[in-house]
């Protein structure tokens, strides 16, 4: 904790935007936030980082003055904020955009609309507004959609929307709580970058919170948070080193049995895909794979690379070394299915409502066993792709089968033989748990006898032992979509449907999550289809399609992907300055369009990498920006997702044009 003479001299000197000593707050029993110390600079992007529950948002409504505390000291700017009079006093200096998506505006009023009540609430003068407003509508893409409703929004606008909305007053302190949750990677690039150039342009200061741990890298200074404490603070690197280890990924031959032999030596071990990631807890790499291959005994290894962790392998660790244990997974009984073949498949589906065609004669083919990723930014056509194939909706043209069945004839048998989970619903929150899944074995006609053998295996399943008597709705997010997916697989369907499961769960939730999956495709030799918004899960696929405007742009391995952009674009060059604000600046108006910001340093493409590099360093030694280092990258399925809908969208406008 700061000395009150180290707090004395950082708020005299005026570099402090936000001041926190001591900071708890409770709701009733509950401790939300307890004794946090936190300083945030003017002029900088700050992250919360850490998953649901762990005292982000109630920090975050303090600071924007929305929420009372009981203990510590809180100063925003040069006020100390006590009382309903003080916070009134910082009021007009700070923009607040709360947690959910589109959930601080108005769903029937047009998006220009709402920019107006926001500008007419913060007594925006009507000569400042029209400036303003069309500043910020051409810097979030927005400037054709004034007149849509927005509700008719795709996600990622909604909270493009709802930051000009927070920005119209020219706030001095912007305060984001989860913005990019539940938005596209596109989006969220375009999040990052619009965050990145109100910074270079007006030097405001970002308050951030995100349960996306591979997020923190974009923050120039971070805390990490969990069950109400601050577990590391300062520069990403920093909060990196919170657990000393060492990430292999293998290709193993055998893989289910090579994860059940490691599971026994190794507790932090996930299947990605055909690979297995583990921990080692060795931060020697050379000792590590030692240690490793010496585990792995007489089973043939194809590749092993040695990883730096990332921030959500190191949080998972931190835990696990402090004793945090997630429970084990019920028994799987392998070979319960001997089905082989195809389990879905897809030919020319098209759907369309009116004169929008949501999806446009996609193919595409689902061994059964596989893990199948269906990607796409907000408004893809993912989820009536889905819809289609479940017979939930009949498509316009095109045909399919799933189970065997064909989707437009016999949809209530393939609704017999499937599992779904939707994206809009999937559980009765005014039920219990065990009411919830009563009722889901008699929609699928589950005898009694049947339903008393399914019920303690979803309970345990889904971690759910001691809360059967819960309302659903009252459950974490994570144990919640764990219900829903026990409900989903009560009657033993081969082909499960996840329509983004994981959106809004942390990190360990997700881990679980996908645990299972794995279990059930490998082991019971369940089909699972699956959306998701997570890149780092589509890492976890067997195989992927990626959607845009409704049609298929991409089909194959997530190691196939990469190979395919690199082959196009180029490397990911990552460029370490001592200016990066400005650096992407400099860079942007070069040829780097896609230069992103990511804390202290900068992704961009470089088709030629030796060429690009000497020209990264003449353009930014040019604009007196110091170079600390230039080093390749390798791709993620995000940067490949960007890239894919990036190229997308520029021949369409160049078609249109």
């Amino acid at each position: 904790m700061a000395s009150d003479d180290d707090k004395s001299e950082a708020t005299e000197s005026g570099s402090l935007a936000v001041s926190a000593r001591g900071f708890s707050k409770h709701y009733g029993k509950q401790t939300a936030v307890n004794r946090v110390d936190l300083d945030i600079r003017k002029g900088e992007i700050y992250g919360l980082i850490g998953p649901d529950g762990s005292g982000k948002s109630s920090f975050m409504k303090a600071v924007a003055g929305v929420l009372s505390f009981e203990e510590g000291t809180l100063q925003v700017f040069d006020t100390v904020v006590d009382s309903e009079a003080s916070a009134e006093l910082i009021k007009q200096r700070i923009g607040f955009m709360p947690q959910g998506l589109g959930l601080n505006m108005y769903p029937d009023l047009s998006v220009e609309e709402n920019i107006d009540f926001f500008a007419r609430l913060r007594l925006v003068p009507d000569q400042s507004l029209t400036e303003r407003k069309s500043r910020l509508l051409a810097m979030t893409r927005l400037e054709a959609f004034r007149d849509r409703p927005m509700k008719n929004l795709s996600g990622g606008m909604k909270q493009k929307l709802g930051l000009v909305c927070t920005l119209i007053h020219e706030p001095e302190l912007i305060i984001l709580d989860e913005p990019t949750t539940g938005v596209d990677p596109v989006s969220r690039r375009d999040f990052w970058s619009i965050l990145a150039r109100l910074l270079r342009e007006q030097g405001i200061t970002a308050l951030v919170s995100t349960a996306y741990m591979d997020e923190a890298t974009r923050f120039q200074r971070a805390a990490l948070m969990y069950q109400g404490k601050v577990l590391a603070e300062g520069e990403p690197d920093v909060i990196g080193n919170l657990a000393q280890g060492t990430m292999i990924t293998i290709d193993v031959e055998d893989q289910t049995k090579a994860l059940a032999l490691l599971s026994e030596q190794f507790e932090q071990i996930e299947a990605v895909g055909s690979r297995l990631r583990v921990w080692v807890d060795e931060p020697d790499e050379a000792a590590a794979e030692i240690q490793l291959r010496n585990a792995l005994g007489g089973f043939v290894v194809h590749h092993v690379e040695c990883d730096t962790p990332g921030l959500e392998d190191v949080f998972v660790a931190k835990l696990r070394q402090e004793g945090h244990v997630v429970a084990e997974l019920p028994a799987f009984e392998a070979g319960t299915s001997s089905a082989s073949g195809v389990a879905i498949e897809a030919h020319e589906l098209s759907k369309c409502f009116d004169d929008f065609t949501a999806v446009d004669k996609i193919s595409f083919t689902v061994p059964q066993g596989e893990i199948f990723g269906l990607l796409g930014a907000n408004g893809a056509g993912k989820t009536t792709a889905i819809k289609m194939l479940t017979g939930i909706q009949l498509p316009t043209s095109g045909e399919g089968q799933v189970a065997g069945a064909n989707m437009s004839t016999a949809a209530q048998l393939i609704k017999q033989r499937i599992g779904y989970m939707s994206q809009a619903f999937s559980l009765y929150l005014d039920l219990s748990v065990s009411e919830n899944i009563k009722l889901f074995a008699g929609v699928y006609g589950l005898d009694p006898s049947m339903r008393r053998e399914r019920s303690p295996w979803i309970i345990e399943l889904a971690g759910l032992q001691g809360y059967e008597k819960d309302l659903a709705g009252s459950l974490p997010m994570g144990l919640r979509q764990r219900l829903a997916l026990g409900c989903a697989l009560v009657h033993k369907p081969q082909i499960l449907f996840l329509d983004e499961p994981t959106s809004g769960v942390d990190p360990l939730g997700r881990r679980r999550f996908w645990e299972i999956l794995f279990n059930l495709a490998r082991v019971q030799n369940v089909t699972i289809l699956v959306t998701t918004h997570y890149m780092s899960e589509a890492e976890h696929c067997d195989h992927l399609a990626l959607m845009y405007a409704g049609k298929v742009v991409a089909d194959d391995t997530p190691d196939n992907m990469k190979s395919a952009v690199t082959a196009e674009a180029g490397g990911l060059l990552e460029v370490s300055v001592d200016n990066p604000i400005n650096a992407v600046g400099v860079l942007e108006e070069s040829d780097y369009k896609g230069a992103a910001l990511f804390g202290r340093k900068i992704h961009l493409w470089a088709p030629d990498d030796e060429s690009s590099r000497n020209r990264i360093q003449s353009l930014l030694a040019e604009a007196g920006i110091a170079v600390l280092g230039i080093r390749s990258r390798s791709l993620s399925m995000e940067d490949v997702f960007v890239y894919r809908v990036l190229q997308q969208e520029k021949a369409r406008e160049q078609s249109a044009a």
